[in-house]
């Protein structure tokens, strides 16, 4: 058999998971800008919809322990509070209110980025074409890996929420779901110490696979694990 037609080696599949996965301890979430002003002119998701998913976010990652900076900008001045939703998973935290447009300029964040110390980022926040592209290429730029939760960020348009998206995507950024977010965080349904609280972020804010949770414990008593 010559080496042109020699069948190539078959790859040897191992029980773990891929190293691209995320885990609550190797990334920074920051969250930005999910403010009344910049909500008004989203039209990209609805206002419900994206409420909703940030919370779903929020609530994972403080659920879970995974560092988390809330940032707004002019929050006194011109944009408003930030989404009770993101906010309440965080008790007493402090938000890191900016001038600059982009997270990435403010030296405060930054400063917080490096105590924190993780190699990777995830964003969500409003404008995609603004408050997220900006930090997305600025942190890869730096050598951060940077993953985006598309539906928890929002835009003026479909038009520019989507250029945004693949913008972001063409330089390297790695694009997912809130409920993927919190999914991937679990991944394991034998993880019993964190198996309510993903069940039950997912019976509130997972739509209809939560209502299918709630319907199946209520019904069945069913358990994934």
């Amino acid at each position: 058999m010559t080496t042109a037609t020699r069948p190539a080696a078959v790859p040897v599949a191992i029980a773990k998971p891929a190293a691209t996965l995320l885990t609550p301890q190797d990334h920074t979430l920051v969250m930005i800008d999910f403010q009344s002003q910049m909500a008004f002119a989203t039209h990209s998701i609805d206002a419900v919809t994206l409420r909703n998913n940030a919370g779903l976010v929020a609530s994972a990652a403080a659920g879970f322990g995974v560092p988390t900076i809330l940032t707004t900008v002019a929050e006194k001045s011109f944009s408003g509070p930030m989404f009770d939703e993101v906010t309440a998973p965080f008790p007493g935290q402090a938000l890191l209110d900016r001038t600059s447009m982009n997270t990435w300029e403010d030296e405060a964040v930054i400063r917080r980025v490096n105590e924190i110390g993780k190699p990777r980022i995830v964003l969500a926040g409003l404008w995609t074409s603004v408050c997220i592209v900006g930090p997305a290429l600025s942190a890869l730029e730096q050598g951060f890996e940077v993953h985006v939760i598309t539906d928890a960020c929002g835009d003026v348009s479909a038009e520019a929420h989507e250029r945004a998206v693949q913008r972001m995507v063409q330089a390297g950024a790695r694009p997912m779901t809130s409920l993927q977010y919190l999914l991937e965080l679990q991944r394991d349904w034998a993880r019993g110490q964190t198996y309510e609280l993903t069940t039950g972020i997912a019976k509130t804010r997972g739509g209809a696979y939560g209502l299918g949770i709630t319907y199946a414990k209520t019904m069945f008593g069913a358990h994934e694990g």
